[in-house]
């Protein structure tokens, strides 16, 4: 049974550019980066040895997908985004369901 884990981030789709561009630079700085993911069209990570990393703008936030990571290098690389998202927005970046508020540009 492959494992997969899901994560949705208080990063609200109404983020301003400036700052929407900081992520997607955050993006090519996280390990094992992969680029474009050919059939998904959204920014990728390893996309190898059955090992993958998809992020998408969704209403409910910034969401992660992972499928082959074990749960520890998964845990790893996700709270290595939250710590380097909090430092480029300046509130804490976490799941919603743990309490971490949006914050609205709207």
């Amino acid at each position: 049974m492959d494992t997969f884990f899901q994560c949705n981030l208080n990063i609200h789709w109404s983020i301003p550019d400036e700052l929407e561009n900081e992520i997607e630079k955050l993006y090519t700085e996280m390990p094992h980066y992969a680029g474009v993911h050919p059939e998904e069209e959204v920014c990728c990570w390893y996309n190898v040895d059955n090992k993958l990393i998809l992020v998408s703008v969704e209403t409910s936030g910034l969401q992660f997908y992972c499928e082959g990571l074990s749960e520890e290098e998964w845990t790893n690389w996700i709270e290595l985004f939250k710590e380097k998202a909090t430092e480029i927005l300046g509130y804490p970046i976490g799941e919603p369901e743990d309490g971490f508020e949006f914050k609205l540009w709207l």
